[in-house]
């Protein structure tokens, strides 16, 4: 079950965006946190994301050794 991050965390978040774009100008990375800190559902699914590859590499840890 998704629990999103407290509004703090994420606007703290906003402000390292803020301020890295300031001195480096807007790059994919600093795009990407920017759309992770203003979007409650990218937020969702990328969490869902890395739920799936955590349980794939669960199921498939045996495999790999």
């Amino acid at each position: 079950m998704f629990k999103d991050y407290p509004k703090e965390q994420i606007q703290a978040k906003l402000k390292q965006v803020d301020k890295f774009e300031a001195m480096w100008g807007v790059k994919p990375v600093s795009k990407s946190w920017r759309k992770w800190c203003t979007d409650y559902e990218y937020r969702k699914r990328e969490w869902q994301w890395r739920q799936s590859i955590a349980e794939y590499a669960s199921e498939n840890a045996h495999k790999i050794l």
